[in-house]
Parts: C-alpha cells; sequence; structure tokens
C-alpha cells in the first residue's frame, strides 16, 4: 500500500496492531477503544497551528506514536509552521489520501500509529473528516484537529461543519484574539488591495501581515459586517 491511496477507497477492515493485546490495553496503558475525535478551532492568529505542535510534543514525550498532517500550510510546503517560528515536517493531505490507508500501511511496516495531529483541518475534503471517525471508531487511533470555522464570507467550511457534526469534544482555543476596536475578534476579513472583499474562492492562501498582497483581518461581527478595518487602514 502506498500513503496516496483514494480518499473514496471501500471501508477497510482493522488489522490487529503489532503492539495490541487481546485484551486490557495497548503498549501505552490506555484502554482499547478509548480514542476520540476532538476538534479546536478558532479564529486567524489565535496559535491553532502552535496549539497543534505542542499537542504532538506532549504525546510524543509520553512514549506515543503519531503523524502530523496539513493542508495549504501557509508556508506552501509539507510542514505546519507558526507565527512564533515553530514548525514542524508534516504530511500534505492531497485529495487522493485516505487517512485510514496513511494509518494501516505504517501499522504493516511494523509502525505503531497511536494518534494524528492534523492541522489546518477546515481545507480538508469531507470525505478525510469521514476517515478521521473510522480512525477513532475503528482503529483506536486519537484524532486532533485543528482549524477555522468560518471563511471569509462568515460561512462555514464544508470540513469544518462535518467536525462539529462528528467530533466526540469540540472546544474553541481560548487565547483571545482582539479586533482593532478591542472587542473580541470572530470572523476573518479577507483584505484586497485595502478593502474587505466578500466574493472569490473560499480558500486562498495569505496571512495576516500588512505587507501581503492578500491579507486577512480578525475583526469583531459589527466592523466585520460594516467593513471596516480600522483607523489608517486605508
Amino acid at each position: 500500500m502506498t500513503d496516496h491511496a483514494t480518499a473514496d477507497s471501500p471501508r477497510l477492515a482493522r488489522p490487529r496492531r503489532p503492539d495490541e493485546q487481546p485484551a486490557g490495553g495497548g503498549a501505552d496503558g490506555r484502554p482499547l477503544h478509548a480514542a476520540a475525535l476532538r476538534f479546536y478551532w478558532g479564529p486567524m492568529d489565535c496559535g491553532k497551528s502552535t496549539m497543534a505542535l505542542q499537542m504532538n510534543h506532549n504525546h510524543a514525550r509520553q512514549g506515543r506514536r503519531g503523524l502530523v498532517t496539513t493542508r495549504i500550510d501557509r508556508s506552501l510546503g509539507p510542514q505546519v509552521t507558526t507565527r512564533i517560528g515553530l514548525a514542524h515536517e508534516a504530511i500534505e493531505v492531497i485529495d487522493e489520501l485516505d487517512l485510514r490507508v496513511l494509518v494501516t500501511s505504517r501499522r504493516a511496516e511494523g509502525v505503531r500509529i497511536d494518534y494524528l495531529i492534523c492541522d489546518e483541518a477546515s481545507f480538508y475534503q469531507i470525505a478525510h473528516v469521514e476517515q478521521m471517525a473510522e480512525l477513532v471508531d475503528s482503529y483506536d487511533v486519537d484524532v486532533y484537529a485543528f482549524g477555522l470555522a468560518t471563511d471569509f464570507r462568515s460561512r462555514l467550511f464544508p470540513a469544518a461543519r462535518r467536525l462539529f457534526e462528528l467530533a466526540d469534544t469540540v472546544a474553541r482555543i481560548q487565547v483571545e484574539v482582539l479586533c482593532w476596536c478591542g472587542r473580541e475578534g470572530l470572523l476573518n476579513a479577507r483584505v484586497v488591495n485595502g478593502q474587505v472583499v466578500r466574493e472569490g474562492a473560499q480558500v486562498v492562501v495569505g496571512d495576516t501581515a500588512y505587507t501581503a498582497q492578500v491579507r486577512y483581518q480578525v475583526l469583531c461581527r459589527r466592523h466585520y459586517r460594516a467593513g471596516d478595518l480600522g483607523p489608517g487602514s486605508g
């Protein structure tokens, strides 16, 4: 098997992990079938990717083994990067990638996989979210997904909507992001040539830096609806 199986592959029979015990628990001491799908969401600049890398670090230092995946990272490369300078290599989730095959192929090679860290999960396909749920339910793999909830039009991303529907735990990241007015920032405005735009492709790579040709700015609902980027924005 390869890592790039099709996203609509048939349901796979669950093989026994090399480290799995017939009863009681796995090698890491956790009871079997106790895995969960968790979705952590928030606006841009709230530290989602930083939290994803911290989660991976915490699990790895306790002897657990996992994979880090991403899709359309700001670096445009197969890695998770953060605005505070952290970076970690990752597997790019292309449309054809089947997350179940990604895990089972590694296990077939004798590599234990206990968890997945899925950064930029809002940009994944709905099929990938279904695969996350199956990895939890049928393969006893913990899945930690991190991503935006809404796009620049304030509409839910399809994958985010499915994560809200399927996840065992949904949590908003508690790092507060502020609008220029001091209110809580809720919505991601796309800014082109100094103006808030509300039409265009759902996913366009940009950053929050003011020097970016296409940038994003987190606004409160009031100023998002008004298209007001604050003093000196023009």
